[in-house]
């Protein structure tokens, strides 16, 4: 009876164990955050622009994969993931496929050490998305800890 038990407790250790490694391998850490116009800095961004961001940071593939959906301002030209707090205007970090249509998803290249960074600090980062009307940024979005 005993040896049963062993034999399930070590397989459901094994099972675990392997459900860990495949969701940390199919895109890692979630972050998300919402996307307005009035979290823009320096401001205004579109007051009626509104979006979400959704981040999944691996920082052993280098990997950061995204999804971007905004609404209620002009085709995006440009989307990107800034290093700079709530009050900082900061520069590009990563560079995002801007939600042209109004969504927009993909996976970005980036180094390990800068996507480690993201996780240990995620409110020292935030996502912008520019246009034509708003050209320092639309809509923008601080990173916090999920």
């Amino acid at each position: 009876m005993r040896k049963r038990l062993y034999v399930v407790v070590a397989m459901a250790a094994v099972i675990a164990a392997l459900t860990v490694a495949a969701v940390g391998g199919a895109g890692g850490a979630p972050q998300s955050t919402i996307l307005t116009g009035a979290a823009e800095v320096p401001g205004p961004g579109d007051p009626d622009g509104a979006g979400t961001a959704s981040l999944r940071l691996n920082p052993g593939q280098g990997e950061i994969c995204y999804e971007l959906t905004v609404s209620n301002i002009a085709p995006a030209t440009a989307a990107h993931i800034h290093i700079g707090g709530p009050t900082v205007a900061g520069p590009v970090v990563v560079g995002l496929m801007p939600p042209t249509s109004g969504s927009s998803s993909g996976c970005a290249s980036a180094p390990r050490d800068l996507v480690r960074d993201i996780l240990r600090d995620p409110a020292g980062f935030y996502v912008n998305v520019h246009n034509a009307a708003f050209p320092a940024g639309a809509v923008r979005g601080q990173l916090s800890r999920p």
